[in-house]
């Protein structure tokens, strides 16, 4: 039993919240009736344009001959197709995120000085404050990882002699700080769980100058401090692919919503961090490992067959979480593909092959093509559906064996560069605090004084 007096839910309290549901008498056709774009979306699920932005593009259908046609996905920093930029950076055999930073940032491909320079700068930024480790993360660990990085964020705060300066040399400071300090942050509050929730072993490893962002997160995460070229490469691979995906996805929309209020950079990324650990959008390919662990023990064989009677159960809300999603299938915007899940894949196929697990990436492969298949057949869909990039990030977590607790603030370890250049634009082009309308459809009502109340 739950003694913890914070956690208990009380028969009161629950009168109270059945109070609460009974006084919400907004109705689903009322969404129609008043024209609301739920959620900024229109009725063919297409994003209300709220914005405008130089920082990225989502291609996923074209106009021809007058008509919207569904297109394979594109993905586009600052105009430069992801896919070309991912090409140019492996042919030279080079890790792409600190590139990638940059490039969101400041909008142009650095030069080989550019980019040596700015490395070198983001290498400095991977220190804490004295004693913040033991202090602050050590001291409270948190068995939610994604509420130990906002709450160190928001303790950088102190440390911070202009945190409430938004000029845009100061933000920009603030900005390479977080992105630099981001992995540190993510790994140690997950040591300190694993050490005082799970009784393992307690290790912190310092990060090293010379590594990429991605070789110093492997590092600092694993007891040796070894990794693989491959595993380094695939991780960095993935934090370029997540580090944006434009101004519409939740937590960058969060991002420009607070950043419009003219608050600090710390309560902005902080915000940013709860928008994204929400496990409808950070939190998917966790999912997505789950599912193909329940559906290994719950299919008699790996055929085709029992994938797709195991994933038509998983539709009709009798199987897994019983939600009725196949999670890592279909996107809010691609349609045909997401160019991310297109290039995880292949690299996903390479690991598989290192790790002695070409199985378990077979039994995705073939997954995707009946589950996209199956949600054609039976759901009311007014464009294409294709595996996402959550459907082989997962996999490759677990292939890296990345604990489970990492994977959304790996996420947030990418997605911090996008979040960057959005508070910049913001900061830079809006001026005007973000504020939709929303109507009330409450009938007036008198006041009553207390004594008369029944």
């Amino acid at each position: 039993m739950n003694t913890n007096p914070y956690s208990v839910i009380t028969p009161y309290i629950q009168e109270l919240s059945d109070k609460s549901c009974a006084a919400n008498g907004i109705k689903p056709e009322m969404y129609t009736e008043y024209n609301v774009k739920r959620g900024l979306r229109d009725l063919q699920g297409k994003g209300v344009l709220t914005g405008l932005t130089e920082i990225s593009e989502v291609v996923s259908s074209k106009m021809i001959d007058g008509e919207s046609v569904p297109v394979p996905g594109e993905l586009c920093y600052r105009g430069i197709n992801v896919k070309d930029f991912v090409a140019g950076f492996q042919k030279e055999n080079r890790f792409g995120f600190e590139e990638c930073v940059y490039l969101l940032l400041f909008g142009s491909l650095p030069t080989k000085e550019e980019l040596n320079k700015f490395s070198a700068l983001l290498a400095s930024y991977r220190s804490l404050p004295t004693s913040f480790v033991r202090d602050i993360i050590l001291k409270a660990p948190s068995r939610d990882m994604m509420n130990t990085l906002a709450r160190s964020v928001l303790t950088l705060y102190a440390y911070d002699d202009n945190a409430d300066d938004i000029s845009l040399p100061n933000v920009l400071r603030q900005c390479l700080q977080l992105i630099a300090l981001f992995p540190m942050l993510s790994v140690y509050g997950y040591q300190s769980y694993s050490h005082y929730h799970d009784k393992q072993s307690l290790f912190i490893h310092a990060p090293k100058e010379e590594l990429s962002a991605a070789e110093n997160l492997l590092h600092i995460l694993r007891p040796d401090g070894n990794f693989t070229e491959i595993e380094a490469r695939t991780l960095d691979l993935a934090m370029v692919l997540h580090a944006e995906h434009g101004g519409g996805n939740n937590s960058t929309f969060t991002t420009h919503v607070v950043t419009s209020s003219g608050t600090d950079t710390y309560s902005t990324v902080a915000a940013s961090l709860g928008s994204l650990k929400g496990p409808r959008h950070g939190g998917a390919n966790i999912k997505v490992v789950h599912m193909f662990d329940d559906m290994k023990k719950n299919i008699p064989d790996r055929s085709d067959a029992s994938i797709r009677d195991y994933l038509y159960k998983v539709l009709r809300k009798e199987a897994f979480d019983k939600s009725g999603l196949i999670y890592g299938i279909g996107h809010a915007v691609y349609s045909l593909s997401d160019p991310r899940a297109d290039i995880l894949k292949a690299f996903a196929k390479k690991l598989s092959f290192e790790k002695g697990m070409e199985e378990d990436y077979d039994l995705y492969k073939r997954a995707a093509i009946n589950a996209s298949e199956l949600i054609a057949e039976t759901r009311k869909i007014y464009k294409g559906v294709s595996p996402n990039v959550d459907f082989y990030s997962g996999m490759i977590y677990r292939m890296l064996g990345l604990p489970e607790e990492l994977y959304t603030p790996i996420f947030a370890v990418s997605r911090i560069a996008g979040w960057s250049a959005h508070r910049l634009e913001e900061l830079q082009n809006a001026g005007k605090i973000i504020r939709p309308a929303y109507k009330c459809v409450r009938q007036r009502q008198a006041y009553v004084p207390l004594a008369e109340r029944k």
